[in-house]
């Protein structure tokens, strides 16, 4: 059952955002249950943007429900000034029950899904309910959250760029600045995602990478509603942040945009040691990684290509020839 909560003035005389939890149908299973996502909005009952946030389209990737669980918790106190704030915390609850990337049943990728078709596979129907809810809508912004790698430093990653919205694509490069986090440029065109099928719909958007997966890390929870509020700040959509978030790679690198990179692959099978952490700045043909057999003999040195930043180790300790292991930032 849908929780309504009716307009209010506080003690100061502002109005409170409308706040409401409701659900979408999305499957009815063998047993005839109903199988729902959730739909959370405030609205300011002022005109202004209207925001998406959107969570776990990987279902072990959690860390963006429970950022999104404490923005709603700040505007039962905060107040939304214009525009609105819609968010689907929950994109796959068949992968997250599971503890999967995929929707299990299916075993496809929600996330190279979209914009999704209602006659299509299973992952393109749900895509297709999520986008047509969010278009309707008209939304100026949606922020997709996910996490990356288990040992991994959170960033904001722009789409690739070569064929989409360039105008589209611009607008949401500015906002990527004001999200405190570092900015990647992804290197692969994925045509299927959430965010670029936003954008080659006229919609900007940003994909906030927020760490670890699989865990609530509430550091990175506590950066995510901080870089949240740095945007709808940025918006006009609240009153103005005190204490603006950045990240300590931030502070050092500015609005930089780096580009994502999981080169160099292994060329060797064995057991990984890793000689740097995420989070670490490292030079060109600088050692980041030892690969052993099974006896102790060292197989491999991991080079590094470029200068640049170390956003996350493999989250296995195996290697194979041609496996990632690990991400980087590069200049």
């Amino acid at each position: 059952m849908a929780n309504n909560k009716s307009l209010k003035v506080d003690k100061a005389g502002k109005m409170a955002s409308k706040i409401k939890y409701s659900f979408i149908k999305i499957m009815t299973g063998s047993d005839l249950s109903r199988r729902r996502i959730p739909l959370m909005s405030a609205e300011s009952g002022n005109p202004g943007p209207v925001v998406w946030l959107t969570g776990c389209g990987h279902g072990d990737e959690v860390s963006g429900i429970v950022v999104i669980q404490e923005i709603f918790k700040l505007f039962q106190k905060e107040h939304l000034l214009n525009g609105a704030l819609y968010a689907f915390p929950l994109m796959n609850p068949i992968g997250f029950e599971s503890a999967s990337r995929n929707i299990t049943l299916s075993k496809e990728d929600l996330n190279r899904s979209f914009p999704g078709n209602k006659n299509g596979s299973l992952a393109e129907r749900i895509a297709d309910i999520i986008f047509t809810t969010i278009l309707k809508t008209s939304p100026s912004l949606v922020l997709d959250l996910h996490n990356d790698w288990m040992k991994s430093v959170p960033y904001t990653l722009l789409d690739s760029n070569p064929n989409i919205n360039h105008d589209v694509f611009t607008k949401a490069k500015t906002i990527s600045e004001k999200t405190g986090f570092l900015i990647i440029l992804d290197t692969d065109e994925l045509t299927n995602t959430l965010s670029y099928s936003l954008i080659q719909h006229g919609i900007p958007a940003l994909t906030i990478e927020l760490g670890e997966s699989f865990v609530v890390n509430e550091i990175n929870v506590e950066y995510g509603v901080r870089s949240i509020f740095n945007i709808l700040d940025y918006l006009g959509m609240i009153e103005p942040v005190k204490d603006s978030f950045k990240h300590q790679l931030t502070e050092t690198f500015g609005d930089k945009i780096f580009k994502f990179s999981q080169q160099p692959v292994s060329s060797t099978s064995g057991i990984i040691r890793f000689l740097v952490r995420p989070g670490d700045i490292i030079r060109k043909n600088q050692s980041v990684a030892k690969i052993y057999n099974s006896f102790g003999k060292l197989q491999e040195t991991i080079i590094a290509l470029n200068d640049g930043i170390v956003l996350g180790n493999s989250d296995s300790s195996v290697a194979f020839p041609g496996a990632p292991v690990m991400a980087f930032a590069v200049t």
